[in-house]
């Protein structure tokens, strides 16, 4: 367990370092190409800290495990919301784009939706992953356009940035792409530790998945969330989470359920069901005063440390 307890700790140090860099990295190439800081967010960060959670269950699901897939999608939706919007909005409160509470905070409701929808059954066929992955092209070309429709303020901060020396461009591009693949790299070693320890203390795979596992695979989101709550860059921490939920069930199950079917035998309805809820209390958070106050937060980051106790207790 020494030797997991060193993973850890192993992890949770590239996740700092590659969430510092992916920040970095997004913002310029963001103001340098007149993205909003919120779209950056929503696509290029979201989609790169979701890399860990596609390759968890793409290995969990060939190898027979596409319970574990399923339920780390599941359990890492409702941490992106709760635990990881919660301390972000503990740390800064986030201010939120109205873009997201119009489009993109309805979009990720209505993926998680119908995916409980294709779950009645308990399981995912292969047409219900092209069916997913269908719903994220239409998404991502709706988001890519809005991405296109400057703003006064993103053409000042372009402008801004076009006077940076030669060159500066690729190097932030090169540090995004760097940062990424530490967040992977830290993700992979967080999880490969933790559910080590779990089957050392002989803690049921469903539950692993849901949680540890879930959690492991969030750290990327959590990492970038907090570096850019804590630089002031809010709304990238905000599109992050969200964007990331989008694209965990369009594109990670999705992908998973079109190249081998899944069964969600380790995924409740309860869990499916709070996984919604939690979805549905955040919007009415957002809208108050266009921001998550800090005693939202406090409040979402409560109902997960339940979720965690109430899962655990079923062991």
């Amino acid at each position: 367990m020494e030797a997991d307890i060193f993973i850890l700790a192993a992890g949770f140090g590239l996740l700092y370092v590659g969430g510092e860099a992916v920040v970095s990295g997004a913002a310029a190439i963001g103001m340098r190409l007149g993205i909003a800081p919120v779209m950056v967010g929503l696509i290029i960060v979201a989609f790169g800290t979701s890399a860990p959670e596609l390759a968890v269950s793409l290995r969990a699901a060939l190898g027979g495990h596409g319970g574990l897939a399923v339920g780390n999608v599941v359990g890492s939706n409702i941490c992106n919301i709760a635990l990881i919007l919660g301390l972000t909005a503990l740390i800064r409160p986030p201010t939120i784009q109205a873009q997201l509470i119009r489009f993109d905070v309805p979009v990720m409701i209505g993926s998680s939706a119908f995916l409980i929808l294709l779950l009645i059954d308990g399981s995912l066929s292969r047409l219900d992953g092209a069916a997913l992955i269908l719903a994220l092209l239409v998404y991502l070309t709706l988001a890519v356009k809005k991405a296109r429709e400057e703003q006064r303020a993103v053409r000042q901060e372009m402008r801004d940035a076009l006077s940076r020396p030669s060159g500066y461009t690729r190097k932030r591009t090169l540090l995004l792409l760097i940062g990424l693949a530490v967040l992977v790299a830290g993700g992979d070693l967080f999880v490969r530790g933790a559910v080590g320890i779990a089957e050392a203390l002989e803690i049921p795979s469903s539950i692993i998945g849901l949680s540890i596992v879930a959690l492991g695979t969030s750290l990327p989101e959590l990492a970038t969330s907090i570096v850019a709550a804590i630089r002031g860059h809010g709304d990238i921490a905000a599109g992050n989470v969200i964007g990331s939920n989008i694209f965990n069930v369009l594109s990670i199950l999705g992908i998973t359920a079109a190249i081998t079917p899944l069964q969600a035998e380790a995924v409740s309805f309860t869990d499916l069901g709070l996984m919604f809820a939690i979805m549905m209390i955040a919007l009415p958070l957002m809208f108050t005063q266009t921001r998550i106050q800090r005693w939202e937060g406090a409040l979402l980051v409560a109902i997960y440390c339940g979720y965690m106790g109430w899962l655990f207790s079923r062991v």
